[in-house]
Protein backbone atom coordinates (compact mmCIF):
# COMPACT_ATOMS: atom_id res chain seq x y z
CA UNK A 1 0.00 0.00 0.00
CA UNK A 2 1.71 3.26 -1.13
CA UNK A 3 2.38 5.92 1.48
CA UNK A 4 0.34 8.44 -0.53
CA UNK A 5 -2.84 6.40 0.02
CA UNK A 6 -2.63 6.54 3.83
CA UNK A 7 -5.20 8.91 5.31
CA UNK A 8 -3.52 9.51 8.65
CA UNK A 9 -1.73 12.84 8.27
CA UNK A 10 1.33 11.91 10.31
CA UNK A 11 2.03 8.70 8.42
CA UNK A 12 1.35 10.34 5.07
CA UNK A 13 3.73 13.23 5.81
CA UNK A 14 6.68 11.21 7.09
CA UNK A 15 9.89 11.27 5.11
CA UNK A 16 9.86 8.19 2.83
CA UNK A 17 12.78 6.61 4.68
CA UNK A 18 11.03 7.08 8.03
CA UNK A 19 7.80 5.66 6.65
CA UNK A 20 9.72 2.63 5.37
CA UNK A 21 11.15 2.21 8.85
CA UNK A 22 7.74 1.81 10.54
CA UNK A 23 5.59 0.42 7.68
CA UNK A 24 6.46 -3.29 8.21
CA UNK A 25 5.25 -3.08 11.83
CA UNK A 26 1.99 -1.20 11.18
CA UNK A 27 -1.22 -3.22 11.48
CA UNK A 28 -4.69 -2.25 10.25
CA UNK A 29 -7.29 -1.91 13.01
CA UNK A 30 -11.02 -1.31 13.30
CA UNK A 31 -11.94 0.44 16.55
CA UNK A 32 -15.47 0.49 17.94
CA UNK A 33 -16.97 3.07 20.28
CA UNK A 34 -15.55 3.02 23.85
CA UNK A 35 -12.52 0.91 22.87
CA UNK A 36 -9.75 1.84 25.29
CA UNK A 37 -6.50 2.72 23.54
CA UNK A 38 -4.52 3.96 26.53
CA UNK A 39 -5.27 3.11 30.17
CA UNK A 40 -4.40 5.70 32.80
CA UNK A 41 -1.16 5.01 34.68
CA UNK A 42 -0.57 1.72 32.87
CA UNK A 43 2.19 0.82 30.42
CA UNK A 44 1.33 1.87 26.87
CA UNK A 45 1.42 -1.21 24.65
CA UNK A 46 0.43 0.28 21.31
CA UNK A 47 0.16 3.63 19.57
CA UNK A 48 -2.68 4.24 17.13
CA UNK A 49 -2.83 6.38 13.99
CA UNK A 50 -6.54 6.96 13.20
CA UNK A 51 -7.73 7.43 9.64
CA UNK A 52 -11.36 8.06 10.55
CA UNK A 53 -13.35 8.63 13.71
CA UNK A 54 -12.28 10.35 16.91
CA UNK A 55 -10.48 9.32 20.09
CA UNK A 56 -10.77 11.29 23.34
CA UNK A 57 -8.02 11.87 25.88
CA UNK A 58 -9.73 12.16 29.26
CA UNK A 59 -8.37 13.26 32.63
CA UNK A 60 -10.02 12.04 35.81
CA UNK A 61 -10.19 13.06 39.49
CA UNK A 62 -11.56 11.32 42.53
CA UNK A 63 -15.32 10.97 42.73
CA UNK A 64 -15.56 9.92 39.08
CA UNK A 65 -15.06 13.50 37.89
CA UNK A 66 -13.84 13.42 34.29
CA UNK A 67 -13.17 15.89 31.51
CA UNK A 68 -11.76 15.66 28.01
CA UNK A 69 -8.38 17.32 27.55
CA UNK A 70 -7.87 16.56 23.88
CA UNK A 71 -9.24 14.90 20.75
CA UNK A 72 -7.32 12.82 18.22
CA UNK A 73 -8.38 12.05 14.69
CA UNK A 74 -6.68 11.45 11.38
CA UNK A 75 -4.34 14.39 12.04
CA UNK A 76 -2.59 12.65 14.90
CA UNK A 77 -1.68 9.66 17.02
CA UNK A 78 -2.18 8.27 20.51
CA UNK A 79 0.47 7.39 23.08
CA UNK A 80 2.47 10.62 22.95
CA UNK A 81 4.02 9.77 26.32
CA UNK A 82 6.21 7.28 24.44
CA UNK A 83 7.45 10.00 22.10
CA UNK A 84 8.31 12.09 25.16
CA UNK A 85 10.34 9.27 26.68
CA UNK A 86 7.74 7.95 29.13
CA UNK A 87 5.88 4.64 29.16
CA UNK A 88 2.67 5.73 30.94
CA UNK A 89 0.14 8.55 30.87
CA UNK A 90 -2.05 9.83 33.74
CA UNK A 91 -4.92 10.12 31.24
CA UNK A 92 -6.96 7.49 29.46
CA UNK A 93 -7.69 7.51 25.74
CA UNK A 94 -10.72 5.82 24.22
CA UNK A 95 -12.71 5.83 21.00
CA UNK A 96 -15.75 8.11 21.11
CA UNK A 97 -16.65 7.92 17.41
CA UNK A 98 -16.04 4.61 15.62
CA UNK A 99 -12.67 4.60 13.95
CA UNK A 100 -10.24 2.73 11.77
CA UNK A 101 -6.55 3.22 11.27
CA UNK A 102 -3.18 1.69 12.07
CA UNK A 103 -1.47 0.50 15.23
CA UNK A 104 2.19 0.09 16.09
CA UNK A 105 3.57 -1.83 19.07
CA UNK A 106 5.35 0.37 21.62
CA UNK A 107 8.69 -1.51 21.39
CA UNK A 108 8.72 -1.03 17.61
CA UNK A 109 8.11 2.70 18.01
CA UNK A 110 10.93 3.02 20.55
CA UNK A 111 13.29 1.20 18.20
CA UNK A 112 12.34 3.42 15.28
CA UNK A 113 12.71 6.60 17.36
CA UNK A 114 16.16 5.51 18.51
CA UNK A 115 17.17 4.85 14.91
CA UNK A 116 15.83 8.00 13.25
CA UNK A 117 16.14 11.57 14.50
CA UNK A 118 13.89 12.84 11.70
CA UNK A 119 11.10 10.50 12.79
CA UNK A 120 11.50 11.69 16.37
CA UNK A 121 11.37 15.32 15.25
CA UNK A 122 8.20 14.72 13.19
CA UNK A 123 6.37 13.11 16.11
CA UNK A 124 7.58 15.79 18.53
CA UNK A 125 6.06 18.44 16.27
CA UNK A 126 2.71 16.73 16.59
CA UNK A 127 3.21 16.37 20.36
CA UNK A 128 3.65 20.14 20.58
CA UNK A 129 0.51 20.72 18.51
CA UNK A 130 -1.47 18.42 20.80
CA UNK A 131 -0.17 20.23 23.90
CA UNK A 132 -1.35 23.54 22.41
CA UNK A 133 -4.79 22.01 21.81
CA UNK A 134 -4.92 20.73 25.38
CA UNK A 135 -3.98 24.10 26.87
CA UNK A 136 -6.61 25.80 24.71
CA UNK A 137 -9.22 23.33 25.92
CA UNK A 138 -8.31 24.14 29.52
CA UNK A 139 -8.68 27.87 28.83
CA UNK A 140 -12.01 27.46 27.02
CA UNK A 141 -13.44 25.18 29.71
CA UNK A 142 -12.64 27.77 32.38
CA UNK A 143 -13.75 30.90 30.48
CA UNK A 144 -16.51 29.93 28.03
CA UNK A 145 -20.13 29.05 28.73
CA UNK A 146 -21.52 25.60 28.00
CA UNK A 147 -23.08 26.59 24.67
CA UNK A 148 -19.78 28.04 23.41
CA UNK A 149 -17.87 24.97 24.60
CA UNK A 150 -20.32 22.58 22.98
CA UNK A 151 -20.16 24.43 19.66
CA UNK A 152 -16.34 24.33 19.75
CA UNK A 153 -16.31 20.61 20.53
CA UNK A 154 -18.73 19.82 17.71
CA UNK A 155 -16.58 21.79 15.25
CA UNK A 156 -13.42 19.98 16.34
CA UNK A 157 -15.11 16.62 15.85
CA UNK A 158 -16.58 17.75 12.52
CA UNK A 159 -13.02 18.56 11.38
CA UNK A 160 -12.06 14.92 11.95
CA UNK A 161 -14.98 12.99 10.44
CA UNK A 162 -16.23 12.57 6.87
CA UNK A 163 -19.87 13.34 7.50
CA UNK A 164 -22.14 16.03 8.93
CA UNK A 165 -23.71 13.31 11.08
CA UNK A 166 -22.08 12.65 14.46
CA UNK A 167 -23.19 9.73 16.62
CA UNK A 168 -23.01 10.44 20.34
CA UNK A 169 -25.04 10.61 23.54
CA UNK A 170 -25.67 13.40 26.04
CA UNK A 171 -23.95 11.34 28.73
CA UNK A 172 -20.79 11.13 26.63
CA UNK A 173 -20.95 14.83 25.87
CA UNK A 174 -21.20 15.61 29.58
CA UNK A 175 -17.91 13.78 30.15
CA UNK A 176 -16.28 15.47 27.18
CA UNK A 177 -17.25 18.93 28.40
CA UNK A 178 -16.77 18.26 32.11
CA UNK A 179 -20.30 19.31 32.98
CA UNK A 180 -23.65 17.84 34.04
CA UNK A 181 -25.98 16.16 31.57
CA UNK A 182 -28.88 18.66 32.00
CA UNK A 183 -26.56 21.50 30.97
CA UNK A 184 -25.58 19.61 27.80
CA UNK A 185 -29.23 18.95 26.97
CA UNK A 186 -30.11 22.64 27.32
CA UNK A 187 -27.17 23.74 25.19
CA UNK A 188 -28.06 21.19 22.50
CA UNK A 189 -31.62 22.47 22.44
CA UNK A 190 -30.43 26.06 22.02
CA UNK A 191 -28.15 25.15 19.11
CA UNK A 192 -30.98 23.21 17.48
CA UNK A 193 -33.47 26.03 18.03
CA UNK A 194 -31.12 28.41 16.21
CA UNK A 195 -30.83 25.98 13.29
CA UNK A 196 -27.15 25.14 13.70
CA UNK A 197 -27.69 21.43 14.36
CA UNK A 198 -30.42 18.84 14.07
CA UNK A 199 -30.46 16.45 17.02
CA UNK A 200 -31.90 12.96 17.17
CA UNK A 201 -31.58 10.21 19.76
CA UNK A 202 -27.96 9.11 19.81
CA UNK A 203 -26.88 11.39 16.96
CA UNK A 204 -26.88 14.90 15.57
CA UNK A 205 -26.28 16.57 12.22
CA UNK A 206 -24.28 19.75 11.60
CA UNK A 207 -26.58 22.10 9.66
CA UNK A 208 -24.77 25.45 9.85
CA UNK A 209 -21.02 25.27 10.49
CA UNK A 210 -20.51 29.02 10.16
CA UNK A 211 -23.21 29.57 12.73
CA UNK A 212 -21.46 27.24 15.18
CA UNK A 213 -18.18 29.11 14.68
CA UNK A 214 -19.93 32.37 15.55
CA UNK A 215 -21.49 30.82 18.66
CA UNK A 216 -18.07 29.89 20.05
CA UNK A 217 -17.32 33.62 20.51
CA UNK A 218 -13.68 33.10 19.57
CA UNK A 219 -13.22 29.75 21.33
CA UNK A 220 -12.79 28.04 17.94
CA UNK A 221 -10.22 29.53 15.61
CA UNK A 222 -6.63 29.37 14.48
CA UNK A 223 -5.33 27.09 17.23
CA UNK A 224 -8.12 24.55 16.72
CA UNK A 225 -7.26 24.38 13.03
CA UNK A 226 -3.50 24.22 13.61
CA UNK A 227 -3.26 20.39 13.49
CA UNK A 228 -4.55 20.41 9.91
CA UNK A 229 -2.19 23.13 8.73
CA UNK A 230 0.93 22.28 10.66
CA UNK A 231 1.43 18.67 9.65
CA UNK A 232 4.63 16.84 10.36
CA UNK A 233 6.91 18.22 7.68
CA UNK A 234 8.02 15.93 4.86
CA UNK A 235 11.77 16.28 4.36
CA UNK A 236 13.26 15.60 0.96
CA UNK A 237 13.51 11.88 0.14
CA UNK A 238 16.71 10.32 1.33
CA UNK A 239 18.24 8.07 3.89
CA UNK A 240 16.96 7.98 7.43
CA UNK A 241 18.84 10.37 9.69
CA UNK A 242 20.39 8.12 12.28
CA UNK A 243 20.11 9.20 15.87
CA UNK A 244 23.36 9.51 17.75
Amino acid sequence: MPQSTFRNHILKALAPADFALVRPSLHRVILSIKTQLVAANAPIKYVYFPEAGVASVVAAMSGERQSEVGVIGREGMTGLALVLGQDKSPNQTFIQIASNGWCLAAPMLRTALAESSTLRDALLRYAHTFMVQSSRTSLVNSRSNIEERLARWLLMVHDRVDSNRIELTHDLLAIMLGTRRPGVTTAMQMLEYRGFISAKRGALEIRDRAGLVAVTNGAYGEEEQRPFRQLAASPEPGAVSRAS
